[in-house]
């Protein structure tokens, strides 16, 4: 007779990286027992995969505790308990801070550490009291993971590499997921090949400074990431490729010969630039300039001229001045985004930035309201150059709709369709008919010539 099924549930904050984690941490759970849970109420296990990027990060994350307290209380009262775990990079940075704060907490992991779930769990179990791992493993965390995945979809994440050495002044990764480290590339291989086999036909990979990959490759040679994409490209079934998140400083001659090269490279490149003043990239130590920054978006486009670009900014970074933020407008102006994340600056604890004077909330939201609107205008310039285009879609889930399916561009927008349900997982020519507020439709050649 089999013990009855415990329920987990992970609540993930933040970047993709944390996403993939979070999946793997449920492949890491499945042997002991647990299944999937819809929402907290239901669970045995309840796991915060936490993000140490965003404004209020760290508050975000006790209040959600205080809410999982009430409810651990509650279930204990009915002889069900439940563990309370705090993974990823709040964990990481706050680890004894959280045990203190919140007693209702069991587990406390970092990102480099959650392969030890399964041991930690146990001990927790086993001796009553908190377990907290923080510390950055000598072992190869992803030789601890289980070759058996679970797939969400024919659209799949895969981290390659992690950590930074760039020490940017406004960043707190250096610091929770520890220096740069690339896995192998037989590694990778073995791993896309399993997700392909489960009917991933797209893999984005993942990592901090995931264009600063250097992976032993299969002839025992440091490989780069274009080296890998090239390989990677040779595996059946998969049929499209992206990676995310770039830094320019990383962005060689190979790579961007890829993007004119590789089929199966998508269109689409994210690479952060933050600020378009050369004195503000230099107190964010970014390492590069704003020409620097302008001629490799020309180099990209020249390799590649269908090639979409997004961004990251900051504003109001400290001691931005008026002519600083200006000259983010103007390199903004120049390059033409089809799409881009823009936040104000706001410090985190034991980066160099946050003790520096900070601009006043109102500055920074006056520039941050501007340039959000100048890149809200350039996303839809980029969307109506799209209309009338025949576009191959990805479809990976149902839409709002009865029939209706919603895949991705191979510029990474959505794009729906009527009648498609039965196409998810399956890669469609549509025309692009019209373009629509967070969408794109599309219509097959077949239904408009019916419609004539």
């Amino acid at each position: 007779m089999h013990a009855p099924m415990k329920k987990l549930f992970i609540k993930t904050y933040g970047c993709q990286m944390n996403v993939y984690d979070s999946a793997r941490m449920a492949d890491l759970l499945a042997p002991l027992g647990y299944a999937p849970a819809d929402a907290p109420d239901d669970a045995d296990m309840v796991i915060l995969n936490t993000c140490h990027i965003r404004e209020k990060a760290a508050e975000k994350v006790y209040s959600e505790l205080g809410k999982l307290k009430r409810l651990k209380e509650r279930k204990a009262e009915t002889g069900a308990p439940m563990l309370i775990a705090v993974a990823g990079c709040v964990a990481q940075a706050e680890g004894e801070e959280i045990v203190a704060r919140q007693s209702a907490v069991d587990i406390v992991v970092g990102p480099q550490s959650y392969h030890r779930l399964p041991e930690l769990i146990a001990q927790v179990t086993r001796n009553a009291g908190h377990a907290l791992e923080t510390d950055f493993p000598a072992e190869d965390k992803f030789d601890s993971l289980p070759e058996e995945m679970g797939v969400q979809g024919p659209a799949a994440f895969l981290t390659v590499q992690e950590g930074c050495d760039k020490f940017c002044t406004f960043c707190v990764v250096p610091y929770t997921r520890g220096s740069e480290y690339s896995r192998s590339v037989a590694q990778i291989e073995a791993e896309a090949r399993r997700l392909a086999e489960k009917g991933v036909r797209e893999i984005t990979l993942l990592g901090q400074n995931v264009n600063a990959y250097r992976g032993q490759g299969l002839d025992g040679e440091e490989w780069s990431l274009a080296k890998l994409l090239y390989r990677l490209a040779e595996i059946d079934g998969l049929d499209r490729l992206r990676y995310t998140t770039s830094h320019p400083r990383d962005m060689r001659d190979d790579l961007i010969q890829a993007h004119a090269e590789l089929d199966k490279l998508m269109p689409y490149l994210h690479l952060p630039v933050q600020a378009g003043s050369d004195r503000v990239l230099a107190a964010m130590n970014r390492q590069h300039t704003a020409a620097d920054y302008l001629r490799l978006a020309e180099r990209i486009r020249a390799a590649n001229p269908d090639l979409a670009l997004s961004s990251d900014f900051i504003v109001g970074f400290p001691g931005e001045t008026d002519k600083d933020f200006e000259a983010t407008l103007v390199l903004v102006r120049e390059v033409k985004y089809a799409q881009a994340f823009s936040f104000k600056y706001s410090p985190r604890p034991g980066t160099s930035a946050s003790t520096a004077k900070q601009l006043p909330e109102d500055v920074k939201d006056a520039r941050l309201q501007e340039l959000q609107a100048l890149l809200s205008k350039q996303q839809a310039e980029f969307n109506a150059s799209c209309e009338g285009r025949m576009m191959d879609v990805l479809f990976e889930k149902p839409g709002r709709k009865a029939g209706q399916a919603v895949g991705r561009s191979p510029f990474l927008q959505p794009v729906h369709a009527e009648n498609a349900e039965h196409l998810i997982g399956e890669i469609r020519k549509v025309r692009i008919a019209e373009v629509q507020p967070n969408s794109l439709k599309g219509v097959f050649e077949r239904q408009m010539v019916d419609a004539l």
